[in-house]
């Protein structure tokens, strides 16, 4: 049977559809059969950054409302192999009353799929738990940003209290030179902050925005980012086995001057 594995942040805007979409491409190189689900009802990107809109005839939304067969719903990527994506739809009025059909549906593709990546929306209202209702473990996502931060330590907090085998951290956007004039967190504040270790450091680079202009993963391209989603997909297929720094030179100490001028980053209740 596969895993469902939700894919969340708290804050907006730190690359977690970017993410999703690559670390499933990556897994799909990895010869597993992956599924990508898009939950977030009314501000669907997962289809954009795929390069998928045009595909589109039924959505997640139809497919919970017995409105089409699950074969109608899924859109193949021809690019990667086994890599399959179910769109959210563009309005929602109550997501939570679909709660129990979604843990149905991500059941039933478990039996098929070797992954179901669930897209969570941004924040931590119903949208946040609906989607991670039917995960059988997170990946949270995060930048090296103190507010992106504090969202995520407040992400990880709600997690705590739900039935998830396993969390993972992941740090998105990454500028090793501001790190080294310490003007950003490093990976190993970001990690003392939140306490645990990342599964992947993935840094700034320009041709993710390239990418996603073509709506193609950038693990399709040569580049720094693409060999760090390739190796988040084998953390996170492999969870016990964590990957190498893709440079030596950005992995940094800051001594936590960022966040001693800031003052910590809690997340109590």
């Amino acid at each position: 049977m596969g895993e469902a594995i939700v894919f969340t942040s708290g804050k907006g805007g730190v690359g977690k559809t970017t993410t999703i979409a690559n670390i499933g491409a990556g897994l799909s190189r990895l010869d597993k059969k992956v599924i990508m689900l898009d939950t977030d009802m009314g501000l669907r990107n997962l289809d954009v950054v795929m390069g998928m809109e045009d595909q589109i005839r039924y959505h997640l939304l139809d497919l919970l409302e017995n409105r089409c067969r699950l074969k109608q719903a899924l859109i193949r990527d021809k690019r990667f192999p086994n890599l399959y994506m179910i769109p959210a739809a563009l309005r929602c009025e109550k997501i939570s009353d679909y709660e129990t059909k979604l843990y149905t549906l991500v059941s039933e593709l478990k039996q098929e799929f070797d992954y179901v990546l669930i897209d969570c929306p941004a924040g931590i209202d119903d949208g946040f738990h609906f989607a991670v209702s039917a995960a059988d473990r997170a990946v949270v996502v995060t930048t090296p940003h103190i507010s992106a931060v504090r969202d995520a330590a407040r992400v990880l907090y709600l997690l705590e209290g739900m039935n998830l085998s396993r969390v993972d951290l992941l740090i998105n956007s990454y500028h090793a030179r501001m790190v080294r004039k310490r003007d950003m967190l490093s990976d190993r504040d970001v990690e003392d902050i939140l306490g645990m270790k990342s599964v992947g450091v993935i840094p700034l680079d320009d041709k993710v925005i390239v990418s996603q202009n073509q709506g193609v993963p950038v693990i399709a391209f040569r580049s720094k980012a693409a060999r760090a989603f390739m190796q988040a997909a084998e953390a996170i297929d492999r969870p016990f086995v964590f990957p190498v720094d893709l440079d030596n030179e950005e992995s940094f100490d800051t001594d936590n001057s960022i966040l001693l001028k800031r003052g910590g980053c809690g997340y109590e209740a």
